[in-house]
């Protein structure tokens, strides 16, 4: 799950292995599904934001396998 702020500051938080797309227009608009939603964060942000929640999925994946064994 990643933070996003709206256009009207309303900070919200979306299942990133949700997002279909993200395109610059020139906001920033995010596609899930049929829904979809504008908002401030830079489009290169948002991948940053994707980028950090992975590792940290992957950090505690591997911390549990080291726990487990």
């Amino acid at each position: 799950m990643i933070k996003l702020t709206k256009l009207n500051n309303e900070i919200f938080v979306v299942n990133c292995n949700q997002i279909e797309s993200i395109e610059k227009i020139p906001e920033t608009k995010i596609v899930l599904n049929k829904d979809f939603y504008i908002v401030q964060e830079d489009l290169d942000e948002i991948i940053e934001k994707i980028i950090e929640f992975n590792a940290k999925i992957t950090d505690l994946n591997k911390r549990i396998q080291i726990v487990q064994d």
